[in-house]
């Protein structure tokens, strides 16, 4: 997903991040905000932000003047909700293209529009869409990784389209050719990724309940709570 330092032309960068700009503000701000109202939640935004730095730092060769892999941004949408998210993930793949060369400088924007503003929001939509339908939380969590993770793909596919169109094709085209050789490695890295986030929000639940019950997430603690009675029972069974 890390778009290359270089790798679009400059008009284009410069409109990414004309439109990341708004949302990375805002997202400040809420952090400020979050940090003021509940200073217990400093840990989990630290570790929301050390989750998406992990993650997305597994680069695994995809096409040229990009990369596969994880994003990690579905944990802390569902944690704090999408508008925090701009601002770690923003921070997160600052810190990568400089330290990692992993991205770019003028490709941050690009960057931070498609793994810190779109994947979160999406993957908090399919976390809210499965909680009103009834569905479990672990589902919920699932998705919300899971779908985070193939959005960001999906709007960096549009992100490089626009910027190398297909000479036949043009840019419909070549956002297809995109998007056909990201779905060989993504979607499997998305099903991980959900696993992964279940996994995670478990331990959470186990060694951090009162942070998720200040966060709104009691679902999680009663349902965690029901499996382990269940298991219990079974084990004495």
């Amino acid at each position: 997903m890390h778009i290359a330092e270089g790798y679009l032309p400059p008009l284009h960068a410069a409109a990414w991040t004309l439109a990341a700009a708004p949302f990375v503000v805002h997202g400040a701000r809420c952090v400020v905000r979050e940090v003021r109202e509940r200073p217990e939640s400093r840990l989990l935004l630290g570790a929301a932000g050390a989750f998406t730095f992990v993650l997305s730092a597994i680069k695994l060769p995809s096409v040229t003047g990009s990369s596969s892999h994880p994003t990690g941004t579905g944990l802390g949408a569902v944690l704090f909700r999408p508008p925090v998210m701009a601002m770690l993930g923003t921070i997160v793949l600052l810190f990568q293209a400089l330290l990692l060369a992993h991205g770019g400088l003028t490709t941050l924007g690009a960057n931070a529009f498609s793994m810190a503003i779109v994947g979160p929001w999406v993957g908090y939509g399919a976390y809210r869409a499965c909680s009103a339908v009834g569905l479990s939380f672990w589902v919920g969590v699932f998705a919300a990784l899971s779908l985070s993770d193939l959005a960001t793909y999906v709007v960096t596919s549009v992100q490089l389209g626009l910027a190398h169109p297909d000479p036949t094709g043009g840019v419909l085209g070549s956002i297809g050719e995109f998007l056909g050789i990201f779905a060989l490695t993504q979607i499997p890295l998305a099903v991980a990724e959900g696993l992964l986030g279940v996994l995670v929000f478990r331990i959470l639940a186990r060694i951090a309940p009162e942070e998720l019950r200040s966060l709104g997430l009691r679902k999680a603690l009663d349902e965690n709570d029901e499996n382990t009675v269940t298991a219990t029972a079974q084990e004495r069974d």
